[in-house]
């Protein structure tokens, strides 16, 4: 807080809380209503400060968390469209297998008919 007749600024957070509650206290004890309502106010701005930063800090652990989070799920997503390539192909790889397969199996069959009946083929 600023003290309007001075360009002094005075403290904010827990010091500024302490510095304001002595100004009060003194201003009490020696009866001078003014320093004791500077006291207060200074009080209530630190209060406010240390409220403001915590906010802020809380603010700040919630951003974070929101951007792990929405790490996580980009991180899900790409796992699981590696899984669906990785299926796909071999998919694939066991289709192109198969086929080979009854291509070698129909090659063989074509062999052994041409060795029972050699002029049919």
């Amino acid at each position: 807080m600023t003290n309007p007749d001075t360009t002094e600024r005075t403290a904010g957070g827990l010091a500024g809380k302490l510095a304001g509650k002595a100004k009060e206290a003194a201003g009490e004890l020696l009866g001078d209503d003014t320093l004791a309502r500077e006291g207060r106010l200074q009080d209530a701005a630190a209060g406010a400060d240390i409220e403001a930063r915590q906010a802020e800090a809380e603010a700040a652990v919630e951003a974070e968390d929101a951007r792990v989070t929405e790490e996580a799920a980009a991180t899900e997503e790409e796992r699981r469209r590696l899984r669906a390539e990785v299926d796909a192909e071999n998919a694939e790889q066991r289709i192109e297998r198969e086929r080979f397969s009854k291509e070698a199996e129909a090659a063989k069959l074509e062999r052994q008919a041409d060795i029972i009946d050699p002029e049919e083929s």
